[in-house]
């Protein structure tokens, strides 16, 4: 049930766990206690909090989100989210993982749980690349560092890759690969090193890049392409 929930775009699929647990969900007028019940969307009415679920298109964007912006669907505080940047009729979507306010590139919004969390779990290791521009010159023993693994905040922050476009004295150019989802992380790699970086950029998610998408601009990806995202194996937990 959870995740014919979750394909419909009410939730991710733990978030729909939760649902059906509060006792939210009927199937044919008879409340779901269990998170394993077998259902047809086609032949069963299904409802949650009373409203009847009908079948959502699955949908996901590629967008290229410009500094400011906040990955948001809803924030009192904030004046830009990335949601305003899409058609009033999708602006229902939710971002797909986050890149901070002041980051830009690469970012993914859908109404499909299941999307959401393949591309989001750890356990999928979905790489994702970063272009970082850093104030200052970086050494090899900088980039070494980061590949092997840095603890901050209780965390271990480390890059998958990490090679040196460009280094001068004012600031220096590194493209870096991750599969973890934490939250500042190229940022803080260089933080905790006493680098500051200027400009952040993902440039690419699985085998999806950001191309010549202009900053706030979108794009529908085609079935082709979400199913090679969906295809990631999932690492052993």
């Amino acid at each position: 049930m959870q995740k014919i929930l979750a394909q419909a775009g009410i939730a991710s699929r733990r978030a729909s766990e939760a649902i059906i647990r509060a006792g939210r969900v009927t199937l044919n007028g008879v409340p779901v206690i269990e998170l394993g019940t077998k259902a047809d969307p086609a032949v069963d009415e299904i409802r949650v909090d009373g409203q009847v679920l009908r079948a959502r298109r699955r949908l996901c964007l590629a967008l290229h989100k410009p500094a400011k912006y906040l990955c948001s669907c809803r924030d009192p505080h904030a004046t830009e989210l990335v949601t305003d940047l899409l058609p009033r009729e999708w602006r229902n979507l939710y971002p797909v993982g986050r890149l901070d306010r002041e980051s830009e590139g690469l970012l993914f919004l859908t109404n499909d749980g299941d999307f959401c969390l393949r591309l989001t779990h750890p356990r999928y290791g979905v790489r994702k690349r970063y272009v970082a521009t850093v104030a200052g010159k970086l050494t090899p023993a900088v980039l070494a560092n980061c590949l092997r693994g840095i603890r901050d905040r209780g965390e271990l922050l480390r890059a998958e890759s990490a090679r040196l476009r460009s280094a001068h004295a004012s600031h220096s150019v590194v493209e870096l690969d991750l599969v973890g989802g934490k939250n500042r992380e190229v940022r803080r790699l260089f933080e905790s090193q006493g680098f500051t970086v200027e400009r952040l950029v993902r440039t690419q998610i699985g085998p999806i890049k950001l191309g010549e998408l202009p900053p706030g601009r979108w794009r529908v990806l085609s079935e082709v392409e979400i199913d090679s995202l969906l295809t990631t194996r999932p690492h052993a937990d």
